[in-house]
């Protein structure tokens, strides 16, 4: 019987990696490394063997996808922002059963979702800048989810999440994070004036938006964020539509959850965007399913319209 022993909202900013190099950049992004350093050592200390990443620059236009291929390596240069990350080299050893597993229990909860082992296809820097900080010395194994999904639902998300959670503690013969790579709100800084908004967010409203939105965590008010999750995914630029945080809020029980965020590292702003690292304890959650359309064991799940 596994568990799932660590969830966290974490950062994956590429100017991250252009903290380390020489230059104007050096050492700015230095609380955010310090926060996945923290998030890795809870993670040993908890004896995770395997870093699931729900994966923000992961695209996919039609069913989830899981890459578990063995064996992860090679030298990564990002196609939107190849000033920021060029030949950043990475290796990390991946878990196909685990992958496999996971992609069956989501079927079997009636969310299309394909494991693909036997591909070259590598990892996104949703989960390579992560893994950077996070697992330099390959100890963990990594599985990551697409989680850029242009025509799906917030609630097959969730309920993709609530899935995944099932299949560890069912049938997994080990312990599990889940970290969903994504900002909050996700409004770059216009053409020509990045670097005026290297260290800010793009506008008051979304900055106050995603504040409030922290604030919830922090307090533990589930039932309102989850109702708002899918107009703050729209209206507040949500990266990825917010898939990945719906992930992980199905993981840990929607609504339901009943306990709070502890902020690893505070909000900051990134090119416009809004970043954070934060922690979600696991707790314990009954039932066998996460409400959804076809249940009202909780109010604040609903059929959400496709984004």
């Amino acid at each position: 019987m596994g568990e799932l022993a660590l969830v966290a909202k974490i950062t994956h900013v590429p100017s991250m990696y252009l903290s380390e190099l020489d230059g104007p950049r050096k050492g700015s992004r230095q609380a955010a490394i310090d926060g996945h350093v923290e998030i890795a050592r809870r993670c040993r200390e908890a004896g995770v063997d395997t870093l699931v990443v729900f994966d923000t620059h992961w695209l996919v236009n039609a069913g989830y996808h899981i890459n578990c291929g063995a064996h992860f390596k090679g030298l990564y240069t990002s196609n939107e922002l190849p000033h920021f990350i060029s030949n950043m080299p990475f290796e990390a050893p991946g878990n196909p059963a685990l992958g496999h597993l996971l992609a069956r229990a989501c079927n079997e909860h009636g969310v299309e979702t394909f494991a693909h082992d036997a591909t070259t296809l590598n990892p996104e820097y949703g989960t390579l800048v992560p893994l950077r900080y996070m697992n330099g010395d390959q100890h963990f194994k990594v599985v990551s989810v697409s989680a850029l999904c242009t025509s799906h639902y917030l609630n097959d998300s969730a309920r993709l999440g609530w899935a995944m959670r099932q299949a560890i503690e069912t049938h997994y013969d080990g312990k599990v994070a889940f970290l969903a790579s994504g900002s909050l709100s996700h409004r770059f800084a216009q053409n020509g004036l990045a670097p005026d908004y290297a260290f800010r967010i793009w506008s008051p409203l979304l900055e106050t938006l995603d504040q409030q939105v922290v604030e919830m965590w922090k307090r533990g008010d589930w039932q309102t964020f989850c109702e708002m999750l899918p107009e703050y995914a729209t209206k507040g630029h949500g990266e990825g539509f917010m898939h990945d945080t719906a992930m992980m809020l199905g993981a840990l029980g929607w609504s339901r959850y009943d306990s709070r965020a502890e902020i690893i590292t505070p909000y900051f702003g990134a090119s416009g965007t809004g970043q954070i690292n934060a922690v979600f304890p696991v707790t314990q959650q009954g039932g066998d399913s996460i409400p959804g359309p076809q249940s009202s064991a909780a109010q604040g799940y609903r059929a959400f319209p496709r984004l």
